[in-house]
């Protein structure tokens, strides 16, 4: 299926469906019903699950050419959040995020593609600690719908793996057991819902 498009749409000659351009244009991402993710795992024998709560993007979508599609994102990093206070707080701190110095973690889209029916691929720059590096996302399109507010909505899901190593972010622990405290690879996930412009 197209970026908008239903199993039961009729398909243009030109290969896009009926609904697709009324859908294109310019989305606000919304807070309430996102979720910015990241999960780590800890002592080599457990996942750490985490978030991000507070956020602002946006989306640039163009049903006809996904190519010409576009997101933006800026994360306050003092919003982290993984279930326990004394973590998070070190996080926050000078071995981390040094949300002092860098209170914003970015994200700006540089390419866009189609895979084929739902899924999507975009590619963008990650700024941590003021450091710049690609990030390529894999995202599913989950549906477009009004809701009862009279809202126009879309839907993503995504996920990506990225080496904290790779922004600065080392800090680490030895363990007596082999291994280490934090891994360095770390797995992001999106649930991302999205109003249209007026």
């Amino acid at each position: 299926m197209g970026i908008f498009s239903r199993k039961n749409d009729e398909t243009t000659a030109a290969g896009t469906t009926a609904d697709t351009a009324a859908l294109t244009g310019d989305y606000t991402i919304d807070p309430s019903h996102t979720t910015l993710g990241f999960v780590a795992r800890h002592a080599m024998v457990t996942n750490v699950k985490g978030s991000f709560q507070e956020f602002e993007g946006s989306l640039h979508l163009d049903g006809v050419d996904p190519s010409k599609s576009t997101a933006s994102l800026d994360i306050k990093m003092d919003s982290i959040t993984t279930g326990s206070p004394d973590r998070d707080g070190h996080l926050k701190s000078a071995d981390f995020f040094k949300i002092d110095e860098f209170p914003t973690m970015t994200f700006r889209s540089t390419k866009a593609e189609s895979l084929g029916g739902d899924d999507y691929r975009i590619t963008g720059d990650l700024e941590i600690l003021g450091v710049t590096r690609p990030v390529t996302i894999d995202l599913e399109f989950n549906g477009a719908a009004k809701d009862p507010f009279g809202n126009e909505r879309v839907g993503f899901e995504g996920k990506a793996e990225i080496k904290r190593s790779d922004w600065g972010v080392t800090w680490n622990a030895a363990l007596e057991t082999g291994g280490v405290l934090v891994s360095d690879k770390i797995k992001l996930h999106f649930d991302i819902s999205a109003i249209k412009n007026a």
